[in-house]
């Protein structure tokens, strides 16, 4: 019995100590959400701001019959796809309906070129033997316009004389409880068909279609990181809190366990006491 004790007392030591690590992991987690949350409410007004101008440019461009690369298919035969993941674990579904997206795209796009931001993804992509033509790892803990850039131009690096089309799979941050992964064509360019104005424009619409679709992009990539970043810590909080929960549950049956097997033990002591006392008045 007190073999057992020790052993129930063991692991109420050790889910204590997971308990911790998780519950310290959440509050770090939640803070994150905070922080990440900020960035991203302020990333999203831009990014419609940047449209509705390229909306208008583009509408002028066409009507006096200018074309651009930015807004047609690519020259080439492939499919790029921009894949943002997370380079850590414990987050949840996070990382699995990330890659479930992946391999999907995959299927439907055979020949398909991946650019992979997170350690997870780029794994996901190794095991199945999918192309990968740019892997960054460990390289977005706190999204910035630098990263942002330097994947912009790793996509027009390909586009349009390579691929035909650019995608993204990420998750969008919908809620402190919703995220939804998503996926969504970056290149060629798609903004909503506006009225054609007269602009004056400074420079002509060509430079200015291509200076005005790069600027959009890079506002739409650095949206794309924040909100898979804040899904992500999003993720992390809501499993690191169920993680907790779980802890404590389990930390009342064991201590209920210990409890039941200690008393056990005090009153098998108490008997044998007892039977011990009787046995000497018998002597007597």
């Amino acid at each position: 019995m007190a073999k057992k004790t020790r052993q129930i007392l063991r692991r109420i030591r050790n889910v204590r100590h997971v308990r911790q690590i998780t519950h310290a992991m959440y509050t770090i987690a939640s803070t994150q959400v905070i922080q990440r949350k900020k960035a991203l409410l302020s990333a999203r007004p831009f990014g419609e701001g940047a449209r509705g101008a390229l909306s208008s440019i583009w509408a002028a461009a066409r009507a006096q019959g200018i074309s651009h690369p930015l807004f047609e298919p690519g020259e080439g035969d492939k499919v790029g796809v921009l894949v943002v993941s997370s380079d850590r674990g414990l987050c949840g579904r996070y990382i699995m309906e990330i890659n479930l997206a992946v391999s999907r795209f995959a299927a439907e796009h055979p020949g398909a070129e991946f650019v992979v931001v997170g350690e997870k993804a780029a794994r996901f992509l190794h095991r199945r033997r999918l192309t990968s033509v740019r892997e960054y790892i460990r390289a977005y803990e706190r999204p910035d316009l630098g990263f942002a850039r330097t994947l912009r131009d790793e996509l027009l690096a390909h586009f349009p004389e390579k691929w035909k089309e650019a995608y993204v799979i990420y998750t969008r941050f919908l809620g402190e409880l919703v995220q939804r992964v998503r996926v969504e064509r970056l290149l060629p360019l798609e903004v909503e068909e506006v009225p054609a104005r007269d602009l004056i424009v400074e420079p002509e619409l060509p430079a200015l279609l291509w200076e005005a679709g790069r600027v959009y992009l890079l506002g739409e990539i650095y949206r794309i990181l924040a909100e898979a970043k804040t899904s992500e810590h999003a993720m992390r909080r809501q499993a690191m809190k169920a993680a907790t929960d779980n802890a404590d549950e389990l930390l009342e049956k064991l201590t209920l366990l210990y409890n039941k097997a200690r008393q056990q033990g005090i009153t098998r002591e108490i008997l044998d006491i007892m039977g011990g006392a009787e046995a000497l008045r018998e002597e007597e």
